[in-house]
């Protein structure tokens, strides 16, 4: 039980995430001024901007649906924490492995999302209900793509389970290739999950103040901000288990600073592409996921299944 409560709080539970998520938040914001031509904050602001809303009052609508509005942030940092422990980090078999473990991550990287919605919903007020639409609407716009083009990889290795496809893809990483335009794929739609430029529609500042986070304040926004810290590691971890799973089995050292690297590498490419592109309307976010991203996913589900027919034995 001791053990178990250490992985869960500890590592690579809450505590490890928590650190590694602020560090590519501080990366992403440093990278992301660069890229512009200014400074940057310093390496400490992310952990400074937390203890500044923690230690803030929380105020709460009066209408607001007290339980509601108190459990979606803690559900959105629970269900991303749970998220890594399928996931293998630094050898082919993930900490927690069963089959179809890919699924179950898949869906505990939803509920992030959905817990804005309920936020923003159970706040009661006319902007958070309005960037809370907003959410879910994107939501079920990326999530069709990004199923399709995780559960194609899974095709491809014979498994739904993390750790069998990354010995298959570790045995064969030729087949890595394949999978390329998977890849690109699921890393616009972790940037949609992440609610990032050009998907940043449902915060828009500039339009609805701060999206289905308007009434949040205190300890409650800062862990929907540390829920979505996390979730960009985790999320940077599934794409890195899926498409990319090289180093591991190496020894626990060199396994995980491969993990790291391949992490940080998938940070830096977000923080790369959302200051290259403007915000786009909410018609065109779910055009382009239909008219684009769709087809593509689905072009790699034959390629997948060429490759597995004509040479995968």
């Amino acid at each position: 039980m001791a053990e178990q409560l250490l992985l869960v709080l500890v590592f690579p539970g809450l505590v490890f995430l928590s650190v590694l998520g602020l560090a590519a938040e501080f990366m992403d914001r440093k990278l992301y001024a660069r890229f512009q031509n200014r400074i940057g904050p310093p390496w400490f602001q992310p952990v400074a901007d937390f203890i500044k809303l923690v230690g803030k009052e929380v105020v709460m609508p009066d209408e607001a649906h007290p339980f509601l509005f108190r459990m979606a942030p803690v559900v959105a940092v629970a269900s991303a924490v749970a998220a890594i422990f399928p996931m293998p980090l630094w050898q082919h078999r993930a900490l927690v492995s069963f089959p179809g473990d890919l699924i179950v991550v898949l869906y505990l990287l939803t509920l992030p999302t959905l817990m804005f919605f309920v936020g923003g919903w159970s706040s009661c007020s006319l902007f958070a209900k309005i960037g809370s639409v907003r959410a879910v609407t994107q939501l079920f716009a990326f999530e069709i793509p990004l199923y399709l083009t995780t559960l194609t990889a899974a095709i491809l290795a014979g498994s739904w389970s993390l750790s069998d496809m990354a010995a298959f893809y570790g045995a064969r990483p030729g087949l890595l290739a394949v999978n390329l335009p998977g890849f690109l794929v699921a890393l616009v739609t972790l940037m949609g999950k992440l609610e990032r430029v050009p998907f940043d529609i449902p915060e828009a500042e500039t339009e609805i103040v701060a999206g289905a986070f308007t009434e949040y304040s205190g300890r409650w926004l800062a862990m929907f901000h540390l829920a979505i810290d996390i979730e960009m590691v985790v999320g940077a971890a599934l794409l890195a288990a899926v498409f990319f799973p090289v180093g591991l089995g190496t020894g626990a050292v060199a396994g995980f600073a491969m993990f790291l690297v391949k992490v940080f590498f998938i940070v830096f490419l977000l923080s790369v592409a959302r200051s290259i592109v403007a915000r786009l309307r909410l018609d065109q976010m779910i055009a382009f996921c239909w008219k684009v991203m769709v087809p593509v996913a689905g072009l790699q589900l034959l390629i997948n299944l060429a490759v597995k027919g004509l040479f995968v034995r």
